[in-house]
């Protein structure tokens, strides 16, 4: 599998457009979100949500196949919502991901406080950097994520976010040290 750089990621979503003939939205998650944004270089895989009415899904799943094999990268779908609790509001803070984006297929960036509470939830220090760079670069606040975070924890348990409760509580309590501690340099 080949690394994506800006182009490559720019091309998946125009030759998917053009292999998928129906409108729908595409959700850019974590690495994905920090290339195109231009805030890292590469990443390994195109990572994205996609919402595309239910009578063409098959088709839309066929076009990213089409496209994943004839560019030779990785892709991956994946709902955050799938793997943690969403909190209220998270689709009206997707982010439009520039005005050269296709004409049928909407492309945004995901939420990006849902995206950093998933990244929390799986935890490991190349996901805690993800979450630093949404903080770095204003688009989440300590702030913000704190008063979301209290409003999504008593809809916690092992069953939606895959772990124990006060394993996440931990998890996000290493982050905000990491980020307090990058803000007081």
């Amino acid at each position: 599998m080949n690394l994506l750089n800006r182009e490559m990621i720019r091309e998946f979503f125009t030759r998917l457009e053009e292999a998928f003939a129906h409108p729908g939205r595409i959700y850019l998650i974590g690495e994905t979100t920090q290339v195109w944004e231009g805030w890292r270089e590469w990443t390994a895989q195109v990572e994205f949500a996609a919402e595309v009415a239910s009578e063409n899904r098959s088709a839309f799943e066929a076009a990213v196949e089409s496209v994943r094999e004839a560019l030779g990268v990785g892709a991956l779908e994946e709902h955050p919502g799938d793997l943690i609790p969403l909190p209220q509001g998270y689709r009206e803070r997707a982010r439009l991901a520039g005005a050269e984006t296709g004409k049928r297929l909407q492309v945004y960036h995901f939420d990006p406080y849902s995206s950093a509470l998933r990244f929390i939830a799986r935890g490991d220090e190349p996901d805690y950097h993800l979450v630093l760079a949404y903080l770095d670069r204003g688009w989440i606040t300590e702030e913000q994520l704190d008063a979301l975070l209290a409003e999504l924890l008593p809809n916690f348990s092992m069953q939606t976010i895959q772990q124990d409760p006060a394993e996440f509580r931990r998890k996000y309590k290493g982050l905000k040290q990491m980020w307090r501690a990058r803000v007081s340099i």
